[in-house]
């Protein structure tokens, strides 16, 4: 089967930054999945990783988490999907990615497809969606579907992949005022079509930000990148005993002040299920399968802004250099090999 990879960890704009491999079709094991590619998505961990990761000694790594496809063939121990059924899901970082004719996924990491997209536009929400649930639902403990639940989210970075998704379920699945973070015309534009209530610009203090919408406090925080520059914001903004989550990789990150306001920290890593294979791995079927429903009720919409074209080493190298560069809105999507 084809599949895209790398040997060595560099700059995209090194020689050979990605290859095309040639790789035997993977057997699945008892709870795998075996899905025929047909659209993918880019993400930031890809980036990071292919900058930073060694593969194994002697081995290639394919990456790739987003996928949208069919199932081909099942193991012998799965109960939730059948040859044929048409799928959405973001894998495991620790298996080989979706950047392959054919892929293996443990059952319990993957969703139906909502009836409504393409496999394109639903190759863009399965990460991001797990993100931005987890977010809001597990770590701020926001109550699921309460439209009376009082207070303001502040979405550091609206417009990137998981801010447009976080951005829509915090609307139209909570009672909260969603602050949406962007700096040029076209990315707030992006963030209230969304459903922000209001855009604010990261590059200005937040407090008088949001004084120029009618705010005084935020009780939820989002911080999807730069955390470690905006916390002196983060915490001027957040109401005593607010909550903050984040997505990113601070090198240093002193939260000694937050303290006098009591506020709590929490890190998200939608990986974390599927690496430790925790007993509730199973809670991402279940909730890409809820993302899937609201989708085709028409309450969520996909986050897809820009069609990659194919998925070969070409677009895919340009593609991760959109995202290395800070400038993509939304989601990027590749469509067949």
């Amino acid at each position: 089967m084809r599949a895209i990879g790398y040997l060595v960890p560099g700059p995209i704009t090194a020689q050979d930054a990605l290859v095309e491999l040639d790789l035997p079709i993977p057997a699945p094991a008892p709870h795998d999945l075996l899905v025929a590619v047909k659209a993918i998505s880019v993400n930031p961990v890809d980036v990071k990783l292919r900058a930073s990761a060694s593969p194994p000694k002697g081995q290639v790594r394919v990456l790739g988490f987003d996928a949208a496809g069919v199932v081909s063939a099942i193991g012998s121990a799965v109960t939730l999907f059948k040859p044929g059924d048409e799928v959405f899901y973001a894998g495991a970082i620790d298996r080989p990615g979706t950047n392959s004719e054919a892929h293996l996924v443990d059952e319990r990491l993957v969703g139906h497809k909502p009836r409504t997209l393409s496999f394109s536009e639903a190759a863009a929400l399965p990460l991001t969606s797990i993100t931005a649930w987890e977010i809001l639902f597990d770590r701020l403990a926001v109550p699921y579907g309460v439209k009376t639940q009082a207070g303001t989210l502040l979405i550091i970075n609206g417009a990137g992949g998981v801010g447009s998704i976080l951005t829509q379920i915090a609307r139209r699945l909570t009672g909260l005022t969603v602050v949406a973070t962007a700096s040029r015309p076209e990315t707030a534009d992006w963030c209230r079509q969304m459903g922000a209530h209001h855009v604010i610009n990261h590059h200005r203090p937040f407090i008088k930000e949001l004084s120029n919408v009618g705010l005084t406090q935020v009780e939820y925080v989002a911080g999807l990148t730069a955390t470690d520059k905006y916390l002196a914001d983060i915490e001027a903004a957040l109401a005593p005993q607010g909550r903050l989550a984040l997505i990113d990789d601070p090198k240093i990150l002193d939260i000694a002040r937050l303290k006098r306001k009591s506020i709590s920290v929490h890190w998200e890593l939608m990986f974390t299920r599927s690496l430790y294979q925790t007993p509730d791995m199973i809670e991402q079927h279940r909730l890409l399968n809820a993302v899937a429903e609201l989708v085709d009720a028409g309450v969520l919409r996909t986050t897809l802004a820009a069609d990659g074209g194919l998925i070969n080493v070409d677009n895919l190298t340009r593609v991760h250099g959109l995202i290395e560069g800070g400038k993509a809105i939304g989601k990027i999507v590749l469509t067949g090999f």
